[in-house]
């Protein structure tokens, strides 16, 4: 049986070019991508490694390559990480791990920001499949659910556990169907006490997408 997401990494590795100062986000086929890059010396030598995930930097320094706080760096050229769904438009939920916030840093930071994953993880357009998780301040908390409550009739929500050390509050909304994108996007930022959020709008510059015929590199089709 393949294993669709190291052969997604595979194909991500062929993008990096020595030199280069590299984001990684989280996830198997990141720690996919890492493997990768400790094997091949010669390009290892000459990049230089962060990441928005506490696991990530830790394998990385496990394999000893050369790595630096995201706070060294006012840029990367590239930052690669995976997701739970991504579009025709890349755009993409990061719902899992709940660090969307340093993510969004990252992908924000980067030349390009590049998506990894197997052919189950595209649809044409998002759905309600996953969650899109909101971070917010402890003090807004109940101000925040309730606007969220208001512009969004018929939305579901829950709190979840917040990553070690994270000190500020997640919480999953789940939607039917998700509304317009851009409206979500820009209506859930804004509220006061809401650091970020788990929708990744039109961030993305190229998705490496692994399927049973291959892998294949796909850019947005809109923009």
């Amino acid at each position: 049986m393949s294993d669709y997401k190291k052969q997604a990494a595979e194909t991500a590795f062929s993008l990096i070019k020595p030199g280069q100062i590299i984001g990684l986000g989280d996830g198997s086929t990141v720690l996919h991508l890492v493997d990768l890059i400790a094997a091949d010396t010669a390009v290892a030598a000459t990049i230089v490694l962060t990441s928005s995930s506490v696991r990530t930097m830790q394998r990385m320094k496990e394999l000893e390559l050369t790595v630096a706080p995201l706070s060294n760096f006012k840029a990367v050229d590239s930052y690669f990480d995976g997701c739970d769904q991504f579009d025709s438009e890349l755009n993409a939920l990061k719902s899992g791990a709940g660090i969307h916030t340093m993510e969004k840093i990252l992908a924000g930071m980067a030349g390009e920001f590049i998506l990894m994953g197997d052919f189950g993880k595209f649809s044409e357009r998002l759905t309600g499949t996953h969650p899109v998780v909101v971070e917010i301040i402890p003090a807004a908390i109940s101000s925040v659910i309730l606007k969220l409550e208001n512009i969004f009739p018929g939305m579901e929500w829950s709190l979840r556990p917040s990553p070690s050390g994270q000190g500020n509050h997640l919480v999953d909304l789940r939607f039917a169907e998700l509304p317009e994108l851009s409206l979500l996007n820009t209506t859930i930022k804004m509220l006061p006490g809401v650091v970020d959020h788990s929708l990744f709008f039109r961030m993305a510059a190229k998705a490496v997408i692994a399927l049973p015929e291959g892998t294949k590199i796909i850019v947005p089709l809109i923009r």
